[in-house]
């Protein structure tokens, strides 16, 4: 019987199942992270319980945690708390910790493949619904509720309902400036926020098999912006050499063992999905959001749409409400919409990639008045590369920002917020009210596609401006 990706690695590691059709699975690693475990903690320790496998564990802070002034001890009483339970309870449960002060801290779904901690083959959680981006390397990971960490810390199992399998297969030829996050957006503009929902999401065609993992990382972080809980990437020769040589990954006999099972990590060549879809991007433009939805998302030549475009009418008044929030009128070119934030990071857009796509855009360029732009490597390692390639020196010569590692702006957690009205091109993931600050606006696109906004002041085609250095 054929099976798909999916298929193999949650038969793999099915220890029962019900009559519902779920299964209870067996989790193979765990990430942790400050805001979604110390109730997980606290259950555990009432019953007088210990972690099943503590060095199935790793453990980093990095949604509260400020960017700048690392020096000081953190300003707000929560998140310095949060922070520091963090440090008591994995010392207290003999949890691997990557401390704040450690260069390789960084925000959890980028320390995970950094360290090698991310494997193909292995189901992974984390209390985060990002834990998405994991399935770039062949691996079966989701985002878990705090109740449903503390049964995995205690058990390394969870239950799960089994999801239906839908491939999206990305062709065709990439143009000029074009990413995985504006293949992601223009996926979702055509599917819609929900348009996944049930299903295990693999991507496939001779687009993905050309991507860095980078590429890779992104386009299955945002796969639950199109309302699946899990994308993924069958494992390949460039997911082999990533991973080669990291210091969580498997060395000497283990690793060529490793190898040859996770070489059998691909959907069989007849195996049949639920649903499949192909998304040609020979003419896909940059993209940018213009509402309050991912899937509020159209080319950067476009114009904010009209709510009498749409017949169905709570579809109407949710378009409504978004141009209410965001302050647009119908019909306003996307370019003529300026910005006051510019915000270059997150665990979508954080990668040394990233950051060199969007250098190559401000290089020799300044700020536009009056805007704001900060730049948060998603890592300690990434930082330093960054300042390494003279990265961090070409945006600090632009005039923008070079923080710390954290979630920073794309949460909104951490002190990093938009002021009520404001306006950012953002690299992050959601653009939902409130998202980055109360009554803050944002807009999703690019590395290169923000670096292009702080320097022009508005959304802006980075097509066109590269074009004025040529």
């Amino acid at each position: 019987m054929t099976k798909t990706l999916y298929d193999k690695l949650w038969e793999s590691h099915v220890i029962r199942t019900y009559d519902d059709g779920s299964a209870l699975l067996y989790v193979d690693r765990h990430l942790m992270h400050e805001v979604s475990t110390p109730q997980s903690f606290i259950a555990i320790e009432k019953k007088n319980g210990t972690l099943a496998r503590p060095a199935a564990n790793l453990a980093v802070p990095d949604h509260v945690v400020p960017t700048t002034r690392r020096d000081k001890p953190i300003a707000d009483p929560l998140a310095r708390a949060q922070t520091q339970r963090l440090v008591e309870n994995v010392a207290r449960h003999k949890v691997p910790f990557i401390p704040l002060n450690d260069p390789r801290q960084g925000i959890v779904h980028v320390i995970g493949p950094e360290q090698g901690f991310t494997l193909p083959g292995i189901v992974l959680a984390c209390g985060d619904s990002h834990t998405s981006t994991h399935g770039a390397f062949g691996c079966l990971a989701f985002g878990i509720g705090a109740s449903e960490c503390g049964i995995v810390m205690a058990t390394q199992a969870i239950r799960q309902q089994r999801a239906r399998t839908m491939r999206v297969n990305i062709a065709g030829e990439r143009g000029p400036f074009i990413n995985a996050k504006d293949i992601a957006l223009a996926l979702i503009a055509r599917i819609g926020a929900n348009g996944a929902a049930g299903h295990a999401v693999e991507y496939a065609g001779p687009v993905i098999s050309a991507m860095p993992m980078a590429e890779r990382m992104t386009l299955c972080n945002m796969s639950i912006e199109a309302g699946a809980r899990v994308g993924m990437i069958a494992p390949d020769e460039t997911t082999f050499a990533y991973l080669e040589g990291r210091p969580m990954a498997p060395t000497g006999e283990m690793w060529r063992r490793a190898i040859d099972y996770w070489r059998t990590l691909s959907s069989d060549a007849d195996a049949a999905f639920d649903r499949e879809i192909t998304l040609d991007i020979s003419s896909v433009e940059p993209y940018v959001t213009w509402g309050t939805s991912p899937e509020d998302a159209l080319p950067i030549g476009g114009r904010v749409p009209s709510p009498d475009e749409v017949a169905e009418p709570t579809r109407r008044t949710r378009r409504e409400r978004a141009l209410a929030y965001m302050g647009l009128k119908p019909g306003t070119r996307l370019e003529d919409i300026g910005i006051d934030v510019v915000f270059i990071g997150s665990c979508t857009n954080s990668r040394i990639e990233d950051l060199r796509a969007a250098a190559a855009v401000v290089e020799g360029r300044r700020v536009a008045k009056g805007v704001k732009a900060i730049v948060v490597p998603g890592s300690g390692l990434v930082c330093e590369q960054a300042e390494r390639e003279g990265l961090a020196q070409a945006f600090l010569n632009a005039g923008f920002e070079w923080r710390q590692p954290g979630c920073s702006m794309c949460v909104g957690m951490n002190g990093d917020t938009l002021s009520p009205g404001q306006r950012s091109a953002s690299t992050s993931n959601r653009n939902f009210e409130g998202r980055q600050g109360i009554g803050g606006r944002t807009h999703l696109m690019s590395p290169a596609m923000a670096a292009a906004a702080a320097i022009t002041g508005h959304l802006t085609d980075v097509r066109k401006l590269a074009a004025t250095r040529a």
